[in-house]
């Protein structure tokens, strides 16, 4: 059950990348580095993380911006 759980969890984390990066990509907005962090995912109960990577000024200015609309 746990194991399950576990999957389920990952499964998530995997499809609100997939749902950021296309909101973001609506915005304009591309970030290069999308991965879900494999320390939050080596626990015993996985606790999926997502790292967005690094960005530029501008990148960020523009996710601000299009967060503040």
């Amino acid at each position: 059950m746990k194991a399950q759980h576990s999957a389920l969890r990952v499964d998530e984390a995997e499809e609100v990348v997939k749902e950021l990066r296309a909101a973001l990509a609506k915005a304009g907005i591309t970030l290069s580095s999308w991965v879900l962090d494999p320390v939050g995912l080596a626990r015993e109960a996985p606790c999926p993380l997502i790292d967005m990577g690094r960005c530029s000024v501008d990148t960020a200015r523009r996710i601000a911006a299009a967060v503040a609309r």
